[in-house]
């Protein structure tokens, strides 16, 4: 679509997506409700990424010629007999809908058609959806969109907007014959009762179906469409407009430079106590070679053989630093790409494919990693180990995955899976990403085990009174405070963009907080890794991973504070699947942060230990 020239006399098509609502979790298709339908048009094709999101793009009754104005053109009239169930039944969806505000999302050349408002402060907010309608309420009080008009005032009455002015902005190409692009579409919603449906004129009261309205109620559903020469919009720079009524952008460059301050804090703090401390330690260790100060050890040394000691449940900790691994490489490629540009949101989608297809490609670093561990650990039971790898975490996201699905389907809401999809995604699972995970284990059990710098004693070595502080539990609550503070603005519009439906573009931020995050998980476990290992406690496997894992903990109680706060989400299949979705996303995050904090302690460890001279 992105290239076509449009000749003078070219027909412009409108397309609708699935209407949802911030009241609400389920989004419905536009055919769900009883609108004005596209006769025997067929739908645009989709990738998976868009099915996954629900979308369900489908074609209109509102066709367009370029350049020739409408004034209140009918498009059709739906006729509404109380008395029959059926329509009665139609009559109550919409109504419905109406109360919880659901809106349109209208795309034409691939851009969606805006609602531009006048808020606060002089400034206009653009909105990439209009509602079908609103509600004055028993008191008289206008819900959501009522307050745009005075003349909504009738008491426990819905208005439906059902004529819209439509504005397309085109830009006339200089140098070629004839041509001109759209580079904005916007319209306005507004309420008629037309009087006569048949050549309407667009004026007098709105449209009102009272709460205990019988008898018929008529709809006629009408539009109007102007275009207007925009020299000053290039066709490559037509989605700026929305990013400018996008609020909360100018917080972003504050809570970045923020999260940046303080991770510069935290590694200048890291790096001194670590160089000097530690370059004091081993300097001193590797002096005490006269006999005399031998038994005076103390600190780190003292756990030397120890340290490399396999962990209780090594089976499930190498598990999950293969699923881990696998998340962390996938989220660093779709990022870097997002960074790109490859995955904006003109294109629809393209983020969710991209994910699952790295995701399911993947699988071989996973099959590697699990097994790599698990050997140097010391397990013997490799087919355990492989199964576990490819079935136990994308096994516990699937079936949370399948049981939100049902909960969408039994709702008859857009947003549930297709068989068909459901089925292509259990084979991407089972034939692609399955045997690449047994192809990376059977590498990684082939290779040696991990090679150690210090030996492992026969007998294992008491563990001193630990005092509050280098206990495993305030050690490992602490590690997540500070991952989650680097993170927890872009959270607010990563949640956002979920559920209250507004696009998310800010890609280079989240790569830049991604690096973050990173860098303070690494720093937060090394430095507790650091202080246990003082405390001559030597357990540090489970603990290297739980203490930058706990991060997804606060992840779950800023989810849930979220929700209380700021979605009005009402209903209990709503609630469920809110909490369902955000249970998979706090697992795969459990998962990511844990296995940073695992490699950053290990790899620490064996550092400190390989230089110290052990006897």
């Amino acid at each position: 679509m992105a290239t076509s020239r449009y000749k003078i006399k070219s027909g412009i098509e409108l397309f609708v997506n699935r209407l949802d609502s911030v009241e609400s979790v389920l989004p419905y298709e536009y055919t769900a409700f009883d609108f004005c339908q596209a006769e025997g048009k067929k739908r645009p094709s989709e990738n998976l990424g868009q099915v996954l999101f629900g979308e369900r793009i489908e074609p209109s009754p509102y066709r367009f010629t370029f350049n020739k104005e409408e004034t209140c053109k009918p498009v059709c009239t739906k006729i509404y007999d109380t008395k029959k169930p059926e329509d009665k039944q139609k009559l109550d969806f919409l109504k419905k809908s109406m109360l919880l505000n659901y809106q349109h999302h209208w795309i034409v050349d691939n851009m969606p058609v805006t609602w531009c408002y006048d808020v606060e402060d002089g400034q206009r907010f653009c909105n990439p959806g209009f509602p079908i309608g609103c509600y004055i309420t028993e008191d008289g009080r206008p819900k959501d969109a009522c307050v745009i008009n005075s003349e909504f005032h009738e008491k426990d009455t819905f208005y439906i907007f059902n004529h819209v002015d439509i504005k397309i902005y085109y830009h006339v190409v200089e140098n070629e014959a004839l041509g001109a692009r759209l580079v904005a579409a916007k319209l306005e919603p507004k309420s008629y009762k037309h009087t006569h449906p048949e050549n309407p004129d667009c004026s007098g009261v709105p449209m009102d179906i009272s709460n205990k309205a019988n008898g018929e109620v008529k709809i006629a559903y009408t539009y109007s469409v102007t275009f207007h020469e925009e020299k000053n919009i290039r066709w490559a720079s037509r989605w700026d407009y929305i990013l400018e009524s996008m609020p909360h952008t100018h917080i972003q460059w504050f809570s970045i430079m923020n999260s940046l301050v303080i991770v510069l804090f935290l590694s200048g703090m890291v790096a001194m106590i670590m160089l000097r401390t530690l370059h004091k330690d081993i300097a001193r260790y590797n002096q005490m070679d006269s006999t005399e100060d031998a038994q005076e050890e103390f600190g780190w040394k003292l756990v030397h053989g120890d340290i490399f000691r396999p962990p209780r449940k090594g089976m499930l900790l190498s598990v999950f630093l293969g699923s881990g691994t696998q998340i962390l490489i996938m989220t660093f490629v779709t990022l870097f790409f997002a960074c790109l540009g490859f995955l904006s949101p003109a294109n629809r989608g393209a983020l969710m494919t991209c994910a699952v297809v790295l995701w399911v490609l993947l699988g071989t670093p996973a099959g590697y990693v699990a097994a790599r561990f698990y050997k140097s650990f010391g397990g013997e039971k490799w087919k355990t180990n492989v199964l576990l790898t490819s079935f136990l975490c994308p096994g516990i996201v699937f079936a949370d995955f399948f049981i939100m699905n049902l909960i969408l389907w039994g709702e008859g809401s857009s947003a549930a899976i297709p068989f068909g999809t459901l089925v292509a995604i259990l084979a991407l699972w089972f034939c692609i990403s399955v045997p690449l995970t047994f192809i990376g284990a059977y590498f990684g059990f082939k290779k040696n085990a991990i090679e150690h710098p210090v030996r492992t004693n026969q007998i294992p070595r008491q563990i001193p009174e630990q005092s509050f502080y280098t206990k495993p539990l305030p050690g490992i609550i602490m590690g997540g405070i500070l991952p989650f503070g680097c993170i927890f603005i872009q959270l607010f519009f990563i949640l956002n963009s979920i559920w209250s439906h507004q696009m998310y573009y800010m890609f280079g931020f989240l790569f830049l907080v991604f690096i973050i995050l990173v860098i303070t998980c690494s720093e937060a476990t090394i430095l507790l890794c650091y202080f246990h290992l003082c405390a001559e406690d030597y357990h540090w496997q489970w603990r290297s991973f739980l203490t930058s894992g706990f991060t997804a903990v606060y992840f779950l109680i800023y989810a849930i504070h979220y929700f209380f706060s700021k979605l009005q989400i009402t209903g209990t299949a709503s609630t469920i699947l809110y909490f369902g979705y955000t249970m998979i996303m706090v697992l795969i995050f459990f998962l990511f942060t844990g296995t940073i904090g695992f490699f950053a302690c290990f790899w620490f460890v064996t550092k400190i230990y390989s230089v110290v001279k052990v006897d």
